[in-house]
């Protein structure tokens, strides 16, 4: 049976994500879906993206659009310094980049440029970096961005009676539009976790590889999980997103 990983934010821990991929000893028929937040925190940012362009030429891979994704390419295209992302990882990119030549770069912009907001597959499962808003579901969304910026969704479910159930009147519209959704975005080390959390048919696979966590990768058919180190120690060096 086909494997298919969903991997977590990886915020340019790219020592990590070798690890990690080496661990789940990959088959030609494995699916890796990725789930968005490439960049921003850890010195490899840009070596990450080299890395994609790469991978996906042998493996089958998909890759969705984070919110510091989306940041990147706006700095990438139009050399604008937003205050706010360069506090929150954004400086250790642009020194990534430093080093970078211009044909890399425009691969690395065509790359971004190309990330995909969501992904609904063939058993009705959606895979977004943060999550959507509109009762309708995301591809109703008018703003585009909201799937890579929401936190309204994670929020919900965490406030939810863990005792409603799709039948009860007050079950939230948006969980009966999928069979399952996964997300990143919202690290679970927030709430003292390095593991994924599921809650109702929401999994969260952001394990906080930004901050102290650990990368890890969800096998969506078996509930397998794999994880890396936490990310800081292949990085004695740094502080990462602190």
């Amino acid at each position: 049976m086909q494997r298919c990983y969903v991997i977590g934010d990886i915020h340019g821990g790219l020592k990590a994500l070798k690890d990690l991929l080496f661990q789940l000893n990959l088959q030609p028929n494995d699916k890796l879906i990725f789930l968005g937040d490439y960049v921003d925190g850890w010195s490899d940012s840009a070596a990450v993206i080299s890395y994609f362009i790469q991978l996906k030429e042998t493996h089958n891979c998909r890759f969705i659009r984070g919110n510091h994704d989306d940041l990147v390419l706006k700095w990438l295209t139009t050399n604008f310094n937003n205050e706010k992302w360069l506090q929150h990882g954004g400086k250790s990119t642009k020194e990534a980049y430093e080093a970078i030549d211009e044909t890399t770069k425009q691969l690395h912009i065509q790359f971004l440029e190309n990330l995909e907001d969501y992904i609904v597959d063939e058993e009705n499962r959606l895979f977004v970096h943060a999550g959507f808003a509109n009762l309708h579901g995301p591809q109703h969304e008018f703003y585009s961005n909201i799937v890579y910026w929401d936190r309204s969704l994670w929020e919900m479910v965490l406030a939810m009676d863990p005792k409603l159930k799709p039948t009860d009147q007050r079950y939230p519209k948006r969980l009966k539009l999928f069979n399952e959704i996964y997300i990143g975005h919202t690290p679970t080390t927030r709430l003292n976790q390095t593991r994924p959390i599921k809650i109702a048919n929401v999994i969260n696979v952001d394990t906080g590889a930004a901050f102290k966590g650990p990368l890890t990768a969800y096998e969506i058919n078996s509930g397998e999980v794999i994880q890396s180190k936490p990310v800081y120690q292949y990085y004695p060096k740094e502080n990462g997103r602190n």
